[in-house]
């Protein structure tokens, strides 16, 4: 029996994508890997799952020599599939990404990234999202697989807090010219959204949204601007949403 530790990768982008791929480089130096991914692009799911339909996993050598599995679901499908179908336990490390593109601030919100490291976390297991500011399918990963090597093995090494994981997003520079890493706070930001209204051939309306992000937190404390700044961001993030700070002012009302 290897005594290396088993972590399993997934992502959002799809098990072809080319940061998944740069991730599984990156976890093969510290483990034994396991990939189970979509099959298909599945940004912005959040933490769905499905219900509605019967899932579909298949092996694949996508990634050669590595144990992986193409699933028709969501990253947070593919988290409880892998926990439960194919390790049949659960693995050391949870990693998601390397995303192409940034999932700090309210991002984390939207991100199927980070809602499959988040079911991770759900699990018990320590998990870590992997984020590039790099839209680009060309994107270069070099700078990226090492930090995710340098936060992982971490990880591996001292564990997380309970119900806690981390959001790891690095800027899109070389490793020569990222300043730093900084553990940080999720940046008070929001997208304003709108609406392009477009007719189909039909005459009937239809919609494409856009928008433009606003970030309204100054802090120098703030995975903005660290990422700003040249810096990877490093957020501690918990799946707990209660909002403790209200509870004694709820607790006054006349209910």
């Amino acid at each position: 029996m290897s005594k290396r530790p088993t972590i399993l990768v997934t992502n959002d982008d799809g098990i072809t994508a080319p940061g998944i791929r740069a991730l599984v480089e990156a976890m093969k130096t510290l483990g034994d890997v396991v990939v189970v991914a979509p099959d298909s692009p599945q940004s912005a799911m959040g933490h769905a799952i499905t219900i509605s339909k019967p899932l579909r996993m298949y092996k694949t050598e996508v990634h050669g020599e590595v144990l992986g599995y193409q699933c028709s679901g969501t990253p947070v499908d593919c988290v409880k599939l892998a926990v439960n179908k194919i390790l049949h336990r659960l693995p050391d490390l949870c990693v998601s990404g390397i995303n192409h593109g940034s999932n700090s601030s309210i991002n984390v919100i939207y991100s199927g990234t980070m809602s499959a490291a988040m079911e991770g976390a759900i699990e018990g297991i320590p998990s870590i999202g992997f984020s590039l500011l790099n839209y680009a399918q060309d994107a270069d990963f070099s700078a990226a697989k090492e930090i995710a090597i340098k936060v992982a093995s971490e990880v591996l090494k001292n564990g997380l807090p309970k119900d806690t994981l981390l959001n790891v997003n690095i800027p899109n520079l070389s490793s020569e010219n990222i300043k730093g890493i900084k553990i940080c706070r999720q940046a008070r930001a929001k997208w304003e959204e709108k609406f392009d209204e477009r007719k189909d051939p039909h005459g009937q309306p239809y919609y494409w949204l856009t928008g433009q992000f606003i970030n309204m937190d100054k802090g120098e404390d703030t995975d903005e601007w660290a990422l700003a700044n040249g810096y990877v961001s490093i957020v501690p993030v918990q799946f707990d949403l209660t909002a403790h700070h209200a509870v004694s002012l709820l607790n006054q009302w006349e209910l």
